[in-house]
């Protein structure tokens, strides 16, 4: 696969060939496409995309962050409903689809992967939900003007985990509210949290450092 072959038809077909669909371990409700296994898709990527400039396939995994927040979304009766909601580097699309399932007025997931805005599309579809997919850099603009922002395993390192711990101080100045999920990844802004719920959500040794991941969620408090 070549640069001038990475469209929508390409990242399309790529994501039906390499991912099964199925549901991540700890939201049942909710089906992805997903890598059946983590490191043959990884290689697959960096054989016949990185030349590219295409990112590696984040959007092929259900990360823990991700799983807790959108396990938080469904059992927390009342918090999406109604509400307009954005999700940050939406991947797969979990919590965007969680917070769809619930009864979010508006959702909006974010993206600047071109194959995780196709992964979106698909995932959307396949759970019979609708929600809008954008290409905005929500780190290089204005805060989402909508009532929730959801962050899913975002803090992995600098300096990305600072300007995000920024855009959700700037989202809370507003008036809006901040979820994060995450297993406890290096550069969690921990002072600027307030803890909401710990999952123990189920991973693989392929991206993590155990096949049971102890992930909070967090509410952004500035």
């Amino acid at each position: 696969m070549t640069a001038s072959l990475i469209g929508a038809d390409a990242a399309h077909e790529f994501i039906l060939a390499n991912t099964l669909l199925q549901p991540p371990p700890h939201v049942p409700e909710i089906q992805l496409h997903l890598a059946d296994e983590a490191l043959p898709l990884w290689q697959k990527t960096e054989d016949e995309l990185t030349e590219s400039g295409l990112p590696l396939p984040f959007w092929a995994f259900a990360w823990a962050g991700g799983q807790a927040l959108a396990r938080y979304v469904l059992d927390t009766a009342g918090l999406v409903t109604g509400k307009r909601v954005t999700v940050f580097a939406a991947g797969a699309g979990l919590e965007a689809i969680a917070a769809a399932k619930r009864g979010a007025s508006h959702v909006i997931a974010t993206e600047i992967d071109p194959f995780a805005r196709a992964a979106l599309a698909i995932n959307m579809a396949a759970n019979g939900v609708s929600f809008k997919i954008s290409d905005t850099d929500l780190l290089q603009g204005d805060v989402p003007d909508t009532d929730i922002l959801l962050l899913g395993d975002v803090f992995f390192e600098q300096p990305m985990a600072d300007q995000v711990a920024d855009m959700a101080a700037r989202f809370v100045a507003k008036g809006g509210l901040a979820l994060v999920g995450d297993p406890g990844r290096s550069y969690l802004p921990k002072s600027r949290l307030e803890m909401l719920a710990e999952y123990q959500v189920t991973t693989t040794r392929a991206l993590e450092d155990s096949l049971v991941k102890a992930t909070r969620v967090w509410r952004f408090v500035g």
